[in-house]
Order: structure tokens, then C-alpha cells, then sequence
């Protein structure tokens, strides 16, 4: 086994009904608190609304709602209006967006400073040392997992656009409430996108060159459980079960990138969703079975040996659920399977939100190299001009 460092990880309540823990953990820290939902989601869930009224009988609080993207310009004006309330703590009750949003908010608030000082890449290169505010999730979709990982991923869309993280471990959240409940409103097609992002999360870092014993074991638990929920999720939102099953996964997936990278996928959609008003989740589970296709493809003809051949087999098998399958056989059911599945669940073409061909250097030029190095082979220029044009 080679050596790996784990990041540490919060206190994770799961199960049915865990949201009616929120008013003691937030008690637990004071009773000024700083809420950030999503828009219309929010307001039209039933079990969200319960929750608001709740808490306004009992503590001191204020909301921020969060449509699209969080930029860096909502993070700094949040800070910039709260800052003097002094929250005790900020809670996330929201998507992808909404947990990235509120935990770059949480970690300034303290400081007050702009979070340009610390976005990678793009940032002042200031050092961040905290402290954060205490932070709670959750979530209410099943796609992104960021309620589990360091990072806040912040945007900003148009031609000289980013899509950049501020990460730091202090980030992380105290408290994390998975309860499928939260996820019952979530519609079809979110649910759809959102599990194929979970889905890439899993696989990328099952077969990154950065994976590790423990990261395997929680990829492979999460998607097994893709495997049996995401479908059943999708055509009947009401299945608790597949919403639990999606819950989990999506929140395995944070752990697994945070500590095993990603690749070509997550390479590419940094600057898709950057220069694009495309969605994340979409961005992976359009590009994802190509990426797979490619990777296989590229590793049979230059690194036969790769251990990463050997991994889409094991996924392929159970996938399958035949562990008799010999390894070329599992690798192309497994492409079959994503092929299918993209399909089946509408994964847009990059060309419905205005990607062309003669975007791709421009798109390549701007790739995530963190998320690039640890995919399982380098590609080639070519290669990734290939993927691109094949999903338009």
C-alpha cells in the first residue's frame, strides 16, 4: 500500500429526519445566525419552509438567497453586509452553489476580507490563517459533495471568465446533515445532472493516479450505491431509498476528490463553466462517457499496464454485477453502460449553451491543471480537441 494523508472530516449526521437536529447543533455555538438557501427551491419545499419558521422562533437570524454561481462579488458583498452581525455560526440549506457560497462567507466573515486575496490563480496569493466562522451543511441535492470537502469553487461567466477555488482546511464544515428528505423537491433533470457529477466525482478519483487504499473503499462504496440509485432516483423522485442512496454518494464523492484528485473531466469543466453559462453537473455527465472511452483507448494503445485498465474493469464488473467478465469486456460494458446512461438521463451537448468548435484552443488553453495531472493517462492536444468536438 502506498503512503496517503487523509484530510480530517466533520461530524456527519445521516439518516431521515437529521434535520431536526439543526436548532441544537446551532445552539451549540450561539444564537446569531447567518442562513444561505437557493431561491425559488427554498421557498417552494415545505420541509425547508418548517425549518425557516423554526428557526426564527428561535434564534437571531438573517438569510442570504443564492440563484446560479456564487461569484466572488456575492461572497464579498455577504461579508461586507454581515460582518458587523457577527454570526455565531452560518448554515448552508442549499445546492452545490449554495454550500460553496456559505463557506467561503464563513470564512471570512471574521477577517472581513475580500476572497480575491485568497482565489487560486486568480487571487492576491495572500496566506489564509482563519479563523471561520463555524459552518453547517445541508445539502439539497445529491451531485457536488462540496459539503465535505475544503474547497468554495466561485465563478466568474463571460469570455474572460474563471471558475477558481479558495480552499483551506479550516473551511471545512463543523457539522454536516444529510437527510434525503431535504432532496425529495429536487426536479428530474437537477437530479439527473447532479448525480452525474457525483457519478464522475467517484470514477475520476477511483482511477486518479493520486488514489490511495481509503479513498478506494470510498469511491467504490459510493458507487455502488450510483449504480443502484441514480436511475430509480431520477424516474421516481419520491423513492427515499434512491435519494439516500444519492445522499451518500454525492457525499463520498467529497472525500474521494478532496484526497484523490479528479481528471480530464473536471480538467475541462473549469473552463466550460467559466466561459459558458453551462452547469456543472451537466458539464460532467455530458463529457463523462467520452472522457471514460478516451482514457481506456488511450491507455490500451500507450501504457497497457496502467493500473488505471485495471480499475474501469473492477467498475465495469459492478456495474455488471458479473465478476466473471474478462477486463476488455468490462471496460466496454462500462462504456456501453455510460453511453447508455447518457442518454437516458438527457445529458445536454455542449453546443446548447453556445460552445463551438472554434472554442476548443481557447477552452484547452484554460484547462485545470490540478484536476488534468492526476487523470489515470496524459492526453494528448489532440485528444482533448476530440472529446470536446465529440460532445457539441
Amino acid at each position: 500500500m502506498n503512503n496517503f494523508f487523509f484530510a480530517s472530516t466533520p461530524h456527519i449526521h445521516f439518516g431521515t429526519g437529521t434535520h431536526q437536529k439543526l436548532p441544537d447543533i446551532i445552539h451549540s455555538y450561539g444564537t446569531r445566525v447567518l442562513i444561505l438557501t437557493g431561491g425559488n427551491s427554498f421557498d417552494t419545499s415545505a420541509i425547508c419552509q418548517n425549518i425557516w419558521e423554526n428557526l426564527q422562533q428561535k434564534f437571531e437570524i438573517h438569510r442570504i438567497q443564492v440563484s446560479g454561481e456564487p461569484s466572488p462579488q456575492l461572497v464579498d458583498e455577504a461579508v461586507s453586509s454581515y460582518k458587523s452581525f457577527s454570526p455565531d455560526c452560518v448554515v448552508a440549506i442549499g445546492g452545490g452553489s449554495v454550500v460553496d457560497a456559505a463557506k467561503a462567507v464563513a470564512g471570512l466573515l471574521p477577517s472581513g476580507d475580500s476572497v480575491m486575496e485568497y482565489l487560486e490563480g486568480v487571487g492576491h496569493g495572500k496566506i489564509y490563517t482563519g479563523p471561520s466562522t463555524p459552518f453547517i451543511a445541508l445539502p439539497t441535492t445529491a451531485g457536488t459533495g462540496g459539503e465535505t470537502s475544503k474547497n468554495a469553487v466561485l465563478s466568474k461567466i463571460g469570455v474572460n471568465g474563471f471558475k477558481k477555488s479558495f480552499r483551506d482546511e479550516k473551511l471545512v464544515a463543523k457539522h454536516i446533515i444529510l437527510d434525503a428528505e431535504l432532496t425529495l423537491s429536487c426536479p428530474k433533470h437537477v437530479t439527473a445532472a447532479c448525480g452525474m457529477d457525483a457519478f464522475t466525482q467517484l470514477l475520476e478519483s477511483y482511477v486518479s493516479t493520486n488514489a490511495n487504499a481509503m479513498t478506494d473503499a470510498l469511491a467504490l462504496s459510493g458507487l455502488e450505491k450510483i449504480r443502484d440509485s441514480l436511475i430509480p432516483a431520477v424516474d421516481n423522485g419520491n423513492n427515499l431509498q434512491a435519494r439516500e442512496g444519492m445522499l451518500y454518494a454525492s457525499s463520498i464523492s467529497g472525500l474521494t476528490l478532496a484526497n484523490a484528485g479528479l481528471g480530464s473531466v473536471h480538467g475541462l469543466a473549469s473552463p466550460l463553466g467559466a466561459f459558458f453559462p453551462i452547469p456543472h453537473g451537466e458539464v460532467c455527465g455530458t463529457l463523462l462517457f467520452e472522457a471514460a472511452a478516451l482514457n481506456i483507448r488511450a491507455m490500451r494503445e500507450r501504457q497497457a499496464g496502467n493500473p488505471g485498465l485495471l480499475k474501469y474493469a473492477a467498475i465495469g464488473r459492478m456495474f455488471c454485477q458479473n465478476e466473471e467478465l474478462p477486463d476488455d469486456d468490462a471496460q466496454n460494458r462500462l462504456v456501453e453502460l455510460l453511453e447508455h446512461w447518457t442518454e437516458r438521463l438527457l445529458m445536454p451537448p455542449l453546443s446548447n449553451y453556445g460552445v463551438k468548435a472554434a472554442d476548443s484552443d481557447r477552452i484547452i488553453d484554460h484547462i485545470s491543471g490540478g484536476s488534468m495531472a492526476t487523470n489515470p493517462i496524459i492526453l494528448t492536444r489532440q485528444e482533448l480537441t476530440d472529446l470536446l468536438s465529440s460532445r457539441l
